[in-house]
């Protein structure tokens, strides 16, 4: 998808912009090079369009799960067996709960699996795993709905001082 060769391998450039791509759905911002700027805006402008197209193409229906139960700690609660032969064992004690989960249509599984291959899972600051295709799914695209593209805007912000290449903000309209 990319057009830009900006001095690197391909197996680096797509590393690269796809560490952008999450960083910049993630935190909704990303100051980078103005080249950069445009491939990552780009790729994430196709993403958006995408989710806004498929954002409601999905149907629930009620599944029944076992799950262990927990005590008040949040730990899980351990009953003392006897087997045949007369040894005794713990076993987590489980539970049968229904639970109502969403089911994708096909053509929405398909452009969540695209979006899968730009965005990877994350970790915040405590340590708790943000996944990008969910954010971009459920708050991103809806914000967006009414919106016919031009999802993203390029600042520029003037030259590094390092090596005076054209820096810019990208971040979300």
């Amino acid at each position: 998808m990319p057009n830009r060769k900006m001095g690197r391998a391909s197996d680096q450039r797509t590393a690269m912009l796809r560490n952008m791509v999450t960083a910049f759905v993630i935190n909704g911002k990303l100051e980078t090079t103005t080249a950069r700027a445009k491939e990552v805006s780009a790729i994430v402008e196709k993403l958006i369009t995408a989710a806004v197209k498929e954002k409601d193409n999905f149907t629930t229906k009620e599944v029944t799960v076992s799950a262990a139960k927990l005590d008040g700690k949040g730990k899980k609660v351990l009953t003392t067996k006897t087997s045949k032969n007369g040894k005794k064992y713990d076993v987590v004690d489980r539970e049968i709960k229904t639970k109502t989960v969403t089911v994708d249509a096909p053509s929405r599984l398909a452009a969540r699996r695209d979006a899968m291959y730009w965005l990877h899972k994350s970790h915040d600051e405590e340590g708790i795993v943000i996944n990008p295709v969910n954010k971009l799914y459920d708050e991103i695209a809806p914000r967006y709905a009414g919106r016919a593209g031009g999802y993203t805007r390029i600042v520029k912000i003037g030259a590094r001082r390092g090596d005076g290449s054209e820096m810019a903000i990208l971040e979300f309209v």
